[in-house]
């Protein structure tokens, strides 16, 4: 079993380690200690030793993981637990051993070159992308889950651009970003030629605006780790909403009041806590839950919901406990796949809402 050295010593410094266990999402809707990066580590640990087999119901369970790395954020000593998850999925990968609710996933990119197969059309959004299809110095970057699930959350989002007059292209077919073979393989020549194409694409614009916050993360941070970077000013979704909020968005503030769900992807990786924050405190008064910017509790990821479903709505479900429990009245998402997960376990009497809707509320 081919580990780095570093994949070792971490999987060996996280093994008897419990302080990151109260904060992983997945483990906290199973109520599995085998769902904790502890434990987790605890079995990657004998497998690199020669001592354990990276087969069957352990490499089901490194696919348990959400790869949202709040252990990561949460770990005082500077340990990354993802680092032997995606290490893990790699070799499982390679070796053949991957489950097969994965290997159909894989399958099905390596036919459509997406891991939900053909994109489904749409004449509304077909029509919009015409709008837009001129090359001009931006690209308008929707991602695989928002043309796959939310085509009319792109709409929306398109349509805010639109009332700003700004100048963007959308493309008739997006190449996937990386994200997703990251997701499932890690490092392997796939993942990286995937992410090359996606940054040669990048470089033929000016400024590139990703919509998901789990493209932005694969283009300005997982790609740059494998030595693939792009000529081109990459920006995430609510950072350019905000360049434009008071100068080509002229928002009236109501009586309003918003509570963000920050994506993991935006506040850890990306380190974007005040973007979003800033667009909202414009239209209305905000309300923080408990656990909010870094220290964010992940409510939803489409890739995991191909396999975990359940425990998707799950992690939906408990941080719905948890916004409610706060007053919690409006809700508003930055992610599709949380987007998603929330509106379809939405309990009475609370509302949950795109960033570029509460925008256009009050407009």
């Amino acid at each position: 079993m081919s580990f780095s050295n570093k994949c070792r010593e971490t999987a060996d410094a996280c093994r008897f380690c419990w302080m990151c266990r109260h904060i992983c999402p997945v483990g906290n809707t199973t109520g599995q200690e085998r769902n904790t990066a502890r434990a987790r580590a605890l079995s990657l640990s004998l497998v690199g030793r020669g001592a354990a087999e990276l087969k069957g119901d352990l490499v089901q369970n490194v696919y348990e993981c959400a790869l949202c790395r709040a252990c990561t954020e949460d770990c005082k000593t500077g340990w990354d637990p993802v680092l032997f998850t995606r290490e893990a999925r790699r070799e499982a990968v390679l070796a053949g051993e991957a489950p097969e609710a994965v290997r159909l996933l894989l399958e099905t990119y390596a036919k459509t070159g997406h891991i939900y197969g053909a994109e489904p059309r749409n004449k509304a959004f077909s029509d919009a992308q015409k709008r837009h299809a001129a090359k001009t110095d931006t690209l308008f970057y929707l991602g695989s889950d928002a043309r796959h699930f939310a085509k009319d959350k792109a709409l929306g989002a398109i349509a805010l651009l639109e009332r700003a007059k700004v100048s963007f292209t959308v493309l008739e077919k997006e190449p996937e970003s990386g994200r997703q073979l990251s997701f499932l393989c890690g490092d392997t020549k796939e993942t990286r030629d995937a992410m090359q194409a996606a940054a040669n694409l990048y470089a033929s614009y000016k400024t590139v605006v990703f919509y998901e916050p789990e493209d932005a993360r694969a283009a300005k941070q997982d790609a740059p780790e494998l030595g693939i970077t792009a000529k081109a000013k990459l920006t995430a979704f609510p950072a350019y909403l905000e360049t434009l909020i008071g100068k080509k968005l002229k928002v009236k503030k109501g009586k309003n009041v918003y509570t963000f769900q920050d994506p993991a992807a935006l506040a850890r990786a990306l380190e974007d806590v005040s973007s979003a924050r800033a667009v909202l405190s414009a239209c209305g008064e905000l309300k923080e839950m408990l656990l909010s910017g870094k220290e964010t509790v992940l409510a939803g990821d489409l890739i995991l919901d191909r396999y975990l479903h359940e425990t998707v709505l799950g992690m939906a479900k408990r941080r719905w406990d948890e916004a409610v429990n706060m007053g919690v009245k409006t809700l508003v998402t930055a992610d599709t796949a949380e987007y998603l997960a929330l509106s379809a376990t939405k309990p009475k009497g609370v509302r949950v809402i795109t960033l570029e809707e509460a925008v256009a509320e009050c407009l």
